[in-house]
């Protein structure tokens, strides 16, 4: 008795184990969940795109994903890569988390973590610059990397040297482009894993200075020779090398089910002039809170889901990009991490034309300092909306009048709807600076004991 009672009890559990696994395949089978690859260009503002009117550099790959998906003419970013890079990854503004350049501290949270939870394989390839420890990739959310920056600062072009992929060092010797080998690592990553939900993180190693040859450059076979002139090459390689991951999704059958953005990390260097098919030029203003520093080019390319040739006039920051990857993947973030960004999805879908009334950047100037206050002189910080910009120290400017916020307006003259703007603006400082004295307060106190 109890041996039959012990065989019915086995052959339930066998069949309790097969109808798991058919629901369990069966939920694979019907994920419809999108692949994700999110390129960052690095120092590439919005005005060396074509399709964003540049009469200088030629980008048909990216003017070919602007024409068949959306192009966001209000997107901005961080003043510099590091910050950047921590406020794109964690979704929150840099008065939150920001400690110093090249590092982003331990006891933050990325889209990699999440999506990884979400069930997603995910990937970085490029320009790492967030901590010296080979340990911090799998911490923050990462199955597979390909990275610069990691260990060392070396050379980026040319015979490129010290790449690490997946742990082991890259030497180097072969005289390799540093841009090809990652991008050359996407394309085995998406193929590898083309059957399965995956994320690819691709922050871009061009077109950064030293402005030097690409293997399409006519001229110097230097790739040390650097010249303010090659930023066109750069920029135009920059283009080929995404339209290089494209080509794998369609060849792999993957573009309707892949969501594709690409967006620049902040404003040009400043040595590059670039100019416009409608007569202006526009210095390069990398570093600087002005529109040259932190307005970069955004498109979004989702066939059969985002809306052909739409152009989006809607404000949208880098603080956005983690909710909106949480939506696409089904993640819930706890309710006590607090997010500054907006699901971006229904604007994707053509549903809606924007969702932020404002914009908020905080920016620490300089690189070894840990934390600062949010009044000190190393720091800058404004709120705006598409129009109007207003400062932490009270300057307020018309960005469409006064592109360069070289005239000031004066608040007591502003007619009354842009005087609510002012107010509205200036509400919105005052919170985040509350939240940035608080974080004060949390650090002069130290950890708990």
């Amino acid at each position: 008795m109890t041996q039959h009672k012990n065989f019915r009890m086995r052959i339930s559990f066998t069949l309790f184990c097969w109808l798991i696994g058919g629901l369990v395949a069966s939920t694979t089978v019907a994920d419809d969940r999108p692949n994700i690859v999110l390129i960052m260009a690095d120092d590439m503002g919005y005005e060396t795109v074509s399709s964003y009117g540049s009469a200088d550099y030629e980008t048909p790959r990216l003017d070919a994903l602007a024409a068949t998906g959306l192009r966001f003419t209000q997107t901005y970013s961080q003043p510099l890569c590091t910050p950047t890079r921590v406020q794109i990854m964690t979704g929150q503004y840099n008065v939150r988390n920001y400690t110093h350049f090249g590092e982003l501290p331990q006891s933050e949270r990325t889209f990699g973590n999440d999506l990884r939870d979400a069930g997603y394989t995910t990937a970085i390839a490029g320009k790492w610059q967030l901590g010296k420890d080979r340990k911090l990739i799998d911490q923050f959310g990462f199955d597979e990397h390909c990275l610069w920056w990691l260990e060392r600062k070396s050379w980026r072009y040319g015979n490129v040297g010290e790449l690490i992929q997946n742990g082991e060092v890259l030497p180097g010797e072969k005289g390799e482009y540093g841009p090809d080998v990652l991008n050359n690592f996407v394309l085995d990553f998406i193929e590898r894993r083309a059957d399965e939900p995956f994320f690819v993180y691709y922050p871009m190693m061009l077109p950064h200075s030293p402005f030097v040859p690409t293997p399409k450059s006519v001229g110097s076979p230097d790739p040390q020779d650097a010249n303010p002139a090659y930023f066109k090459d750069m920029v135009e390689y920059t283009d080929e090398l995404v339209g290089r991951v494209v080509d794998k999704l369609d060849a792999l059958g993957l573009r309707e089910n892949t969501l594709v953005i690409f967006i620049g990390d902040n404003g040009t260097n400043s040595d590059i002039t670039s100019n416009m098919i409608d007569g202006r030029s526009i210095k390069g203003g990398k570093g600087t809170m002005t529109d040259a520093g932190t307005r970069v080019p955004m498109i979004v390319n989702w066939p059969g889901t985002a809306p052909a040739g739409l152009v989006s006039e809607g404000l949208v920051d880098f603080s956005d990009i983690a909710p909106t990857l949480h939506a696409l993947a089904g993640y819930e973030p706890a309710a006590d991490r607090p997010l500054d960004g907006f699901n971006l999805v229904p604007v994707f879908k053509g549903e809606r034309p924007t969702l932020r009334e404002w914009s908020y950047c905080w920016y620490r100037r300089g690189k070894d300092v840990a934390l600062v206050s949010i009044v000190d002189q190393t720091v800058d910080a404004f709120a705006r909306t598409v129009r109007f910009k207003r400062f932490h120290d009270g300057r307020f400017f018309d960005t469409i009048t006064d592109v360069l916020e070289q005239r000031p307006l004066d608040p007591k003259t502003l007619d009354q709807p842009t005087r609510k703007v002012w107010a509205m603006l200036g509400e919105v400082l005052a919170d985040f600076e509350v939240v940035g004295a608080a974080r004060l307060d949390d650090v002069a106190q130290g950890p708990p004991r």
